[in-house]
């Protein structure tokens, strides 16, 4: 079976003039009718990737198909079979979410009627019609990413580029945002890329996720695969001092394979955690190292990137919102 991709990306490389590389030889396929999530802390490429696959930065080195057309050769065609939704939202806060939409509409060649038309249907879809007539500065950090969402979808684009689509929203304000992007998929069956920051959001939403660390896409595959390709239950053992954690994983480390430390936290990567605990007690005690919290838990995203990356995913982020 030949597989239908919409997104195929070849060693792509954006490099600065300074030297710096924002996105070092990443390559990756995205199926159509697929959500692909693009998970990675602050600064780690995803941006600068999504700026590239919708031709609004030129990659150094490397190829990009979108739709079959290549970003660096076929732009406008891109644009064409594409949706962007930025996280930088520029709408001028005093037009109305109907104005705004006719006019996106208008510029895509849609005549008075089908403008006006497609954007009820479009403020209806995001459950914006109730708002239609207000003014968009009046609106909340939610409504105003669901209108975003609306101006991405007015010409009809085959794929659909989310770029950290709820950053900054409140936690019910997120899953409404979650919720529009299922409905999307799952009726029109479309193609999103979507960037994020939030661990839980790629688990929930993604169909595949790649992981992208200092511009390197460091692992790739369905959420419920990389997790359970851990093949271990994780022991979280937190201490006072950094420097115990590391105390300590020199002490387990002939009983304990698999084990890291993150500040005052020891990780342990055990087949059957319980039956283990009273043995990492014991050792502990014998050196007189006394745990502030040990708890086991089943591999998240955070374990699966904390084992490729060295780091904890969590540690990286920004404060969440309340």
């Amino acid at each position: 079976m030949i597989e239908d991709y919409n997104i195929e990306v070849s060693n792509l490389t954006k490099r600065y003039r300074d030297g710096f590389v924002a996105v070092n030889e990443i390559s990756f396929t995205v199926k159509a009718g697929e959500i692909y999530g693009f998970l990675g802390p602050n600064g780690a490429g995803k941006s600068t990737t999504v700026n590239m696959l919708t031709t609004r930065i030129q990659p150094t080195s490397g190829h990009a198909l979108v739709a079959g057309y290549d970003v660096c050769t076929k732009p406008q065609a891109v644009r064409r079979v594409s949706g962007v939704a930025l996280q930088e939202i520029g709408i001028d806060p005093l037009m109305t979410a109907q104005e705004l939409l006719t006019l996106q509409a208008r510029l895509f060649g849609f005549n008075r009627v089908e403008a006006h038309e497609r954007s009820k249907s479009l403020l209806d879809t995001v459950r914006l019609s109730t708002a239609a007539s207000k003014p968009v500065g009046s609106y909340s950090g939610g409504m105003r990413r669901r209108l975003d969402l609306a101006l991405a979808l007015i010409h009809k684009p085959r794929i659909l580029f989310l770029d950290e689509p709820t950053t900054g929203l409140d936690p019910a304000s997120r899953r409404d945002i979650w919720a529009e992007v299922r409905r999307l998929n799952r009726e029109q069956g479309m193609t999103i890329f979507l960037t994020t920051q939030y661990l839980e959001e790629a688990d929930m939403l993604a169909d595949r996720v790649g992981i992208i660390n200092h511009g390197e896409l460091v692992i790739e595959g369905q959420p419920a695969a990389l997790k359970a390709a851990m093949g271990t239950e994780v022991v979280n053992i937190t201490f006072a001092e950094a420097y115990q954690a590391q105390q300590a994983q020199q002490v387990l480390a002939t009983t304990v394979q698999q084990s890291q430390t993150e500040n005052e936290t020891l990780y342990l990567y055990l087949n059957d955690a319980a039956s283990n605990i009273a043995s990492i007690v014991s050792a502990l005690n014998d050196i007189s190292l006394q745990p502030q919290s040990l708890t086991i838990t089943q591999p998240t995203l955070d374990d699966v990137f904390l084992k490729v990356t060295g780091q904890t995913f969590e540690l990286l982020q920004p404060s969440e919102p309340s």
